[in-house]
């Protein structure tokens, strides 16, 4: 696989957009797939909440947890963020999955930990566990992992991240340190979801529905402007970091799995060619699947 043209045009993309790339791509019914690093350890940022989600399920099927059970947070009680309960100024009263929502379609760092503090990390491990996810695990809460991109970046606080010397000792970028998996074990959980074999078929429709309502259309999505494509998926960002995994699936009834995790040389917190390219990126290695 590593002299195939596909792999040098993904590469050659990101090269290109300032980046470092892993990605992995996988037709959900016939299993061919496109690997780039697929199997290096990559941090998942956000796209760890893909995770929860399905734990959040798991829960439920089993009858241990409510999705329609309202839960309270209060503002003392909210990760620092831009958009949904944390961007909120007044206590708010939210079921189970509506802060599931907000946790996909925008997220929500506070709606990700308010769920995490009613199922917590252990059971978020045992799912992706149970789903043969080896390489796949969350060490830390998303207020717990922005805390220690607090504590690294020091005194100087978010202004010292424009540092290249200070980004490099972040824990938060350390697979090793952090919430971390793979891209291929990122396919096999959406492949799994796709097939509902990652939860019942009424709990893995509730969790597609989630993934096809996020809003941010300048990553995976860019790379796909058909009205009749449909891209589903979780984005995930730090500094220098940005990753999208999803499923993008044709009218024709190709359903494609695609994992790209980047890593910009620049500290910009601004950089529209390393968001563009992962849509570019996934866009190369479906074309290539569905290609044969």
């Amino acid at each position: 696989m590593s002299t195939t043209p596909h792999r040098r045009r993904i590469e050659a993309a990101f090269a290109e957009a300032g980046v470092t790339g892993r990605l992995h791509a996988l037709d959900i019914d016939s299993g061919a797939e496109v690997d780039v690093g697929a199997d290096d350890p990559v941090v998942t940022a956000s796209v760890h909440k893909l995770c929860l989600l399905v734990a959040l399920h798991d829960l439920a099927a089993a009858g241990d947890l409510v999705l329609t059970e309202p839960i309270e947070c209060a503002p003392a009680d909210r990760v620092a963020g831009p958009t949904g309960l944390a961007a909120m100024l007044d206590p708010v009263r939210m079921s189970v999955r509506d802060l599931a929502y907000l946790m996909m379609s925008v997220s929500d760092n506070t709606a990700a930990d308010v769920l995490l503090q009613r199922v917590g990390l252990a059971a978020v491990n045992r799912t992706t566990g149970r789903l043969g996810l080896r390489h796949t695990h969350a060490v830390h809460t998303f207020g717990q992992l922005l805390a220690t991109v607090r504590e690294d970046a020091g005194p100087d606080g978010a202004q010292a991240l424009a540092d290249p010397y200070v980004t490099r000792r972040l824990r938060a970028l350390d697979p090793a340190r952090t919430n971390r998996s793979t891209p291929r074990d990122m396919t096999r959980l959406l492949a799994a979801l796709w097939r509902d074999e990652a939860s019942t078929p009424a709990h893995g429709a509730a969790m597609r529905r989630l993934l096809g309502l996020q809003v941010w259309p300048h990553r995976m999505a860019s790379g796909f402007p058909f009205d009749d494509v449909h891209v589903a998926g979780k984005t995930g960002s730090l500094p220098t970091v940005r990753n999208e995994v999803g499923v993008i699936e044709y009218p024709d009834g190709g359903r494609y799995a695609v994992a790209v995790f980047t890593r910009a040389a620049s500290t910009a917190a601004t950089l529209p060619p390393a968001d563009a390219v992962i849509g570019t990126a996934a866009r190369f290695a479906v074309d290539a699947l569905r290609a044969g």
